[in-house]
């Protein structure tokens, strides 16, 4: 009855709004679960079951001609994620308003990373999300949410985070001229949290995990101190959640309008991985792209596992861990999208899978030495989970592959600090450049 609760309190805040708001091609909102249809609101869970809500549209029937139209004015938009705005819940002209302008980040086709797998040429490629502004995939997914905050009329930009989605808030509230207070686990990495601060807003550390920093949001969007606030993943989490298909939108234009083969995702809510999917039949629906079977796997870290361990287990219900994994952006240990991550890795023929953070930490070696990216743990999870999976003949090396990583390692020095350095110190002449074997 409380949480029903919670997601009634959050239709009053709005009543007066909801009947002039303005998101685009949005048509409402829909339960997951049963289908149960509500206005547009912010709201995210169903009332009658409790089941996630998520964005309904009205979109184009996807005839040839529609597509051809529809592939044409996204080639002609801004480059960001507000090419596909058509798409999105969004206002026709949110390409004109303040906010950080996230996306079309660089789909790298990773070679020398691919010859050290074993995969062919020209077959694996790396979404590298680290070039958004505040170097993580968190600003596509905040870009989202701050349009519906605007249409709401919201004040506070808020979120329950575990690093990156601080630093997101916090710059997209400060461009926007929003107040934000967010809200993190106390012991994250000092990296994120110097970015999440710097911003200017509040940043609040919670004793505990993230799961009981989620709690305590749940909390607050459920009594008057919250009220006037706009938590991007809860109270705001169905239009959030759309900002994650601007990676399926954008992979498949990088990719000349086609669907990849195979895709490796990180798994932390399971929100990311659950939009590509919808990204991907969407792009299907509309007839942007041929449709052909692809896969979906995602990956965690060993220490922070509940899908791998209920996907290999065969389960449908993910039971909630205690996390204790380097990949502090993936340690959420009751993901929320967890049972929808494991019906599409099974649906596609894909799979879940963990690895160690000794292995994490040879994987974002590896991605830096070959292919010059930095990546943090979360990709480091993700591309240690595909050579995981390349190994054990799971992804085939002759199909095109695309890791997706989510963000700069330089967010997570303190992961790869211990075992790297400098190689040598030597004395300023050229004898002591010889004698340290280095010419």
């Amino acid at each position: 009855m409380r949480r029903k609760g919670l997601a009634s309190m959050a239709v009053e805040t709005v009543a007066t709004t909801t009947d002039i708001v303005d998101l685009g091609p949005a048509s409402g909102l829909s339960c997951r679960e049963c289908g149960e249809r509500f206005a547009l609101g912010p709201i995210f869970a169903c009332e009658l079951c409790f089941g996630p809500l998520e964005v309904a549209y009205d979109l184009p029937s996807g005839s040839p001609d529609e597509a051809a139209a529809l592939r044409k004015q996204i080639e002609n938009g801004p480059a960001n994620i507000w090419r596909y705005a058509p798409l999105l819940p969004v206002p026709a002209d949110v390409a004109s308003k303040p906010n950080l302008n996230p996306g079309w980040t660089k789909l790298v086709q990773a070679d020398n990373l691919a010859r050290e797998l074993g995969v062919e040429p020209g077959r694996l490629f790396v979404k590298d999300d680290s070039g958004n502004p505040t170097h993580s995939f968190k600003d596509r997914v905040v870009a989202q949410a701050l349009e519906a905050a605007r249409a709401f009329g919201f004040t506070t930009l808020s979120c329950s985070s575990t690093g990156n989605l601080a630093g997101a808030v916090g710059a997209a509230a400060a461009r926007a001229g929003f107040r934000s207070c967010v809200f993190i686990p106390h012991d994250l990495e000092q990296g994120k949290v110097v970015m999440a601060a710097v911003y200017g807003g509040e940043l609040v550390g919670i004793e505990g995990n993230y799961d009981d920093v989620n709690r305590f949001c749940s909390e607050l969007i459920g009594d008057p101190l919250g009220e006037g606030w706009g938590f991007v993943n809860v109270n705001l989490r169905p239009y959030y959640g759309e900002g994650s298909k601007t990676l399926a939108y954008e992979i498949c234009e990088q990719l000349g309008w086609q669907l990849p083969d195979q895709i490796v995702i990180p798994i932390a809510s399971g929100s990311q991985l659950t939009k590509i999917d919808k990204g991907l039949q969407e792009l299907i629906k509309l007839g942007l792209v041929e449709d052909k079977p692809y896969k979906i796997f995602g990956a965690q870290a060993e220490g922070c596992s509940p899908v791998s361990v209920a996907f290999k287990a065969g389960h449908d219900v993910v039971r909630p861990q205690k996390p204790d994994t380097i990949a502090k952006s993936l340690a959420i240990g009751n993901p929320a999208d967890g049972p929808y991550v494991l019906d599409i890795c099974r649906r596609t023929g894909g799979a879940v899978e963990d690895v160690t953070d000794e292995q994490i930490v040879d994987a974002i070696k590896l991605l830096a030495r070959t292919e010059g990216i930095f990546t943090e743990t979360a990709g480091g999870t993700t591309l240690g989970v595909a050579k995981k999976l390349i190994e054990a003949g799971a992804i085939d090396p002759s199909l095109t592959t695309v890791v997706v990583n989510t963000g700069d390692g330089l967010k997570t020095l303190d992961a790869v600090a211990p075992t790297t350095g400098m190689s040598a110190v030597i004395s300023p002449d050229l004898d002591s450049f010889r004698e340290a074997g280095l010419a």
